[in-house]
């Protein structure tokens, strides 16, 4: 894809299944990465930095700003990966709340305004996370499907403020995908998580973190330089499935 080669992307995140696929992704396209995570990083390829950073905290998010700068010499493309599962559903209480909204929210509001004169200068483009989640109603989840809902409209509101500057600004909406959570709630099960995910996803399946990635990199490239305040879903068609899900309900009635 035109575009990527020899630009800049900082990716909150990129310690994470999915957020590691980008990092990979961006570096095959010859674009260099600076990592910012809570967790230290390692085993990146060259071309590749770590900066720790809690983006609940202004002072972090400027200090890796600057060590991207510092580092590269520029920004390009900001790719927003880094999410709080926090969820208690209804239960869940004011502090939770405001923490699952601070980092999936908030914190990338505040990285992009700390990279805007960079992203303006070099025409860049931000890429946030949403989710299937923030469409449809799941039972016992709260937080994280309000939070994704709330990043579709950030971008569509940032798509509109930034464009003057030459930024785009899109959002990728992933169906089930093999990442950290999936890993963790499964023991590592691939194949578990495949046949739990099939009735739910028309193509049978959990997403591999790649494929989430290639559809980053293009909203990011040259390829979709007319592309702005959209959300592109990688979601295997559990959107486009609905209740009925992939089975006929006539002979159901029938029998």
């Amino acid at each position: 894809m035109r575009g990527l080669e020899g630009k800049v992307a900082i990716v909150p995140g990129g310690c994470t299944k999915i957020g590691r696929a980008v990092v990979d992704a961006f570096v095959a396209a010859g674009t260099r990465v600076m990592v910012a995570d809570i967790v230290a990083g390692e085993g990146f390829a060259e071309g590749v930095a770590f900066e720790r950073c809690d983006l609940r905290d202004d002072a972090q998010i400027a200090a890796l700003v600057e060590a991207t700068k510092d580092r590269f010499g520029r920004i390009d493309f900001l790719v927003n990966v880094a999410c709080s599962y926090l969820d208690n559903g209804a239960a869940s209480n004011r502090a939770q709340w405001l923490e699952s909204f601070d980092v999936n929210v908030v914190g990338s509001v505040m990285l992009m305004q700390a990279a805007e004169a960079e992203l303006a200068r070099n025409k860049g483009a931000i890429v946030n996370f949403g989710s299937i989640s923030s469409r449809v109603a799941q039972t016992g989840r709260w937080l994280y499907p309000v939070s994704k809902a709330a990043i579709l409209q950030l971008t569509r509101n940032q798509a509109m403020d930034l464009a003057p500057k030459g930024i785009r600004v899109n959002a990728v909406s992933p169906g089930w995908t093999w990442s950290n959570i999936m890993d963790q709630l499964t023991q590592g099960n691939r194949a578990k998580t495949d046949a739990v995910a099939a009735p739910f996803h028309l193509l049978g399946r959990v997403a591999d973190p790649a494929e989430v990635a290639n559809a980053v990199l293009f909203l990011c490239s040259d390829e979709a330089s007319f592309i702005t305040g959209t959300d592109l879903c990688v979601d295997g068609g559990y959107g486009a499935m609905g209740p009925e899900q992939a089975v006929p309900a006539i002979p159901l009635l029938m029998s």
